[in-house]
């Protein structure tokens, strides 16, 4: 899908230009009523740790206790119909009627333009949302491996993961899998720190664990974290991985000229969906939106 936008007005934020698109025929869902349900940011959970033991991880408490979509949190069921809206699509393209048109439609990378805009937030929640269905497992792979952003939110950073994996070819895929006390939720880790990490996510070794964990299991929907576009190259490679990019962006606060920059950086071919995270601007309610920027 050709995910471009008209370079009109450079200096316009996002959140005019949906509010444009809204008259011009867009496909972005119409916001939600309650501005009480607005998503909350993550807390860093470096002290409070899930309980462990092996290849398991108990993170329930802990995202109740950061207000994600798990039950018992504080969010009602405005924010989690919001999910929804944004898993609905995705899963079609992996599953439904537009799989066969869509090579590794399983795989769905989640980034933004830059740092700040409730990346893993939604990465995250997605994961819990997708992790709901009756007929889906879901693995979230935290690839922000300089942030560790997932990771830390879930505390498992401790964990080896995603680079241990790209290190050594004898730590694998089912060493470095966390189940969790979410039903059909997985986690892998960030891993350690490296200093390269852009060659471990082009190499070869990538390639093929990306592959081995999208055709593990044919019911399964693996999220991918990974870092912003702009601050680093990581992103562009990983884009070349992946069926589905979900591009999360903070409305009303992220310059068009920067998003136009971001998804210059995506093959035109690719299936980029737009998320627009803390909406107040477009209609005063605070919501999500999701849609896809132009037709094949």
């Amino acid at each position: 899908m050709n995910q471009k936008m008209e370079k009109e007005d450079s200096g316009a934020t996002i959140t005019e230009l949906v509010a444009k698109a809204g008259h011009t025929g867009s496909q972005f869902f119409k916001p939600v009523d309650d501005k009480s349900e607005a998503p909350t940011v993550i807390r860093d959970a470096g002290s409070q740790p899930p309980q462990k033991d092996s290849g398991n991880v108990y993170i329930e408490e802990l995202l109740r206790k950061n207000n994600m979509l798990v039950q018992g949190s504080n969010l009602g069921p405005v924010f989690a119909d919001e999910y929804r809206r944004i898993k609905r699509p995705l899963l079609s393209n992996a599953f439904g009627r537009s799989a066969s048109l869509l090579e590794k439609g399983n795989l769905i990378l989640v980034t933004s333009t830059i740092s700040g805009e409730g990346k893993t937030h939604t990465a995250i929640n997605l994961a819990l949302s997708i992790a709901h269905e009756r007929d889906n497992t879901v693995l979230l792979v935290d690839c922000d491996v300089s942030r560790h952003g997932a990771s830390r939110a879930l505390g498992i950073a401790d964990r080896p993961g995603l680079v241990d994996m790209l290190e050594n070819e004898k730590f694998s895929v089912g060493d470095a899998i966390l189940r969790t006390d979410i039903p059909e939720l997985c986690l892998i880790s960030a891993g350690k720190q490296h200093d390269f990490v852009t060659e471990l996510l082009a190499s070869k070794r990538m390639s093929e664990l990306v592959t081995e964990i999208g055709e593990r299991y044919d019911d399964r929907i693996i999220i991918f974290d990974g870092p912003p576009l702009l601050p680093t190259p990581q992103t562009q490679v990983l884009t070349t991985l992946v069926g589905q990019v979900v591009f999360v962006i903070e409305a009303g606060k992220t310059p068009q000229a920067l998003v136009d920059e971001a998804l210059d950086m995506i093959s035109e071919d690719q299936a980029t969906g737009l998320v627009m995270n803390k909406s107040e601007g477009i209609s005063g309610r605070g919501s999500y939106y999701y849609g896809y920027y132009g037709e094949k």
